[in-house]
């Protein structure tokens, strides 16, 4: 499996970020993380469709998209983990997460993606949610591969 994650914002060196490595370092499939930055003063929807195009850029081609949002679904570990392990059984190789900036995803991301998905109804840092999905990536690959590290 490749997963890629596109996230808007850049992450500071620190205990986050050392969190993110981490995880992805214990990962064997492969993985990619791709900061997006709006370099302009904008604000609302003109923000986030300039967020979306630098998004959209990266997204690779054919990959199963799974847009992080606060109105998505809430899937426990093991539905998510069932659902990467059957996209990667119908050969889809690739995913593609992909994480807003402060407003969230412009709604043709959301449109575009086979999963829209929520860590609850709380709303997350972007930089901890990050290193939420990386730990839940990470948890869903030791799922599929019946190691038991996830103990629920």
């Amino acid at each position: 499996m490749k997963i890629t994650i596109v996230a808007v914002g850049r992450m500071k060196r620190g205990p986050m970020e050392a969190l993110c490595r981490d995880y992805g370092d214990r990962l064997p499939w492969s993985l990619a993380i791709q900061e997006v930055e709006v370099k302009k003063r904008l604000e609302g929807d003109v923000l986030k469709a300039e967020e979306a195009a630098l998004i959209a850029a990266r997204i690779p081609d054919g990959a199963v998209l799974v847009a992080m949002d606060e109105r998505g679904r809430g899937l426990s570990s093991e539905d998510l983990a069932n659902r990467i392990g059957a996209w990667r059984d119908q050969g889809r190789g690739e995913i593609c997460f992909v994480i807003g900036g402060a407003d969230g995803l412009d709604q043709s991301i959301r449109d575009r993606a086979d999963l829209t998905l929520a860590f609850g109804p709380q709303t997350w840092p972007h930089m901890l949610a990050r290193v939420m999905l990386v730990e839940q990536i990470y948890r869903a690959e030791r799922i599929l591969a019946g190691h038991p590290y996830h103990r629920a």
